[in-house]
Parts: C-alpha cells; sequence; structure tokens
C-alpha cells in the first residue's frame, strides 16, 4: 500500500491529487502525518480528493489509527490515515 508522508506545510490540494491518483491506480492508501499541523493538512486532503474521486462513483471512508515510526533514530508517534472505498 502507497504510504503518502504530509508535513504542515503540504498543499492540502497537492496531496489530495497524490491521493486520488494512488487510489486510482492501487484502490487504497494510507498518509502519516506526525503534529497538529500535518494532522490538520491530511484531514483536509481526504475532505479534497472524496470530491476529486466523486464523480467517479467513489466514496471514500479513512479510518485514523496510530503508528510508532522512527525518523532519526528516534521513535515517533505518528496519525495514520487508510483512506479507501466504502
Amino acid at each position: 500500500m502507497e504510504v503518502l508522508k504530509i508535513a504542515s506545510d503540504s498543499q492540502p490540494k497537492s496531496v489530495a491529487g497524490a491521493l486520488a491518483a494512488v487510489l486510482r491506480d492501487e484502490g487504497k492508501a494510507e498518509l502519516q502525518a506526525i503534529g497538529a499541523g500535518a494532522v490538520n493538512q491530511a484531514v483536509k486532503a481526504v475532505a479534497i480528493a472524496r470530491g476529486f474521486v466523486a464523480p467517479s462513483g467513489i466514496d471514500l471512508v479513512s479510518i485514523p489509527a496510530f503508528a510508532e515510526i522512527e525518523i532519526d533514530g528516534e521513535e515517533r508517534t505518528a496519525i495514520k490515515f487508510i483512506v479507501e472505498p466504502r
């Protein structure tokens, strides 16, 4: 499954376009965000992507969860969003 990493300065519309493309190719995707700003951008991107794929008859759902990831040898807690059609 494709993992899209989101930062607080990510553009939600660009992320939504990438998310829609991955969903069309693979059927589902995962977004990973660390920090409040990144989570905010990820949620906006999911909302925008729903609008992008809705004309194709695809209704997206997002399943949030915690993920432990390692960055520069440090363990960090991320929020991951599994995005897939309903």
